[in-house]
């Protein structure tokens, strides 16, 4: 074969690799096509799936002041901001103490204070909106002493939010 054959022959083969259109690479382009298309399905059904979840709703609250006096350290559970009203407790607090916050509609605010080993004297006292509803004393060892009210309601309502 004469070298200007060899010639055209190799310039020949080397123009269709360099095009890009071998099987290799066709194979690449419709891999790459195929994951697009999974990536553009996984996100399209995520769009189409997220349905419109409700937003909780606010619990709705009543300022409630409650109060500890008294010397030394107690234990005081009180009910606060809370969907179940659970009760919220401090230990080893140091009197007198108080605390203002937003207790959920329906629900009984209550303050209870325990003396530790040490005994002494502590009074509860509870306030509704700003007017005073109760008080009680706890003495000795170990005493203990609750104040209470009614359970709360909507008159003069704060959202759940607030405070």
């Amino acid at each position: 074969m004469p070298s200007s054959e060899i010639t055209e022959n190799s310039a020949q083969q080397e123009s269709e690799h360099a095009g890009g259109e071998g099987p290799s690479d066709r194979r690449g382009w419709v891999a790459a096509g195929m994951v697009l298309l999974a990536c553009l399905g996984l996100v399209g059904y995520g769009v189409l799936d997220a349905e419109e979840r409700p937003k909780p709703r606010a619990v709705p609250t009543a300022e409630v002041t409650y109060e500890v006096t008294g010397v030394g350290t107690a234990e005081i559970a009180y009910l606060a901001r809370s969907e179940d009203g659970t009760a919220t407790v401090e230990r080893d607090v140091a009197l007198p103490w108080r605390k203002s916050v937003r207790a959920p509609l329906g629900k009984a605010p209550t303050v209870a204070v325990t003396l530790d080993g040490k005994g002494g004297q502590a009074a509860c006292t509870l306030a509704v909106r700003g007017r005073h509803v109760q008080r009680a004393t706890a003495t000795g060892e170990f005493g203990r002493a609750t104040c209470s009210g009614e359970p709360l309601s909507g008159a003069r309502v704060s959202g759940g939010d607030a405070g």
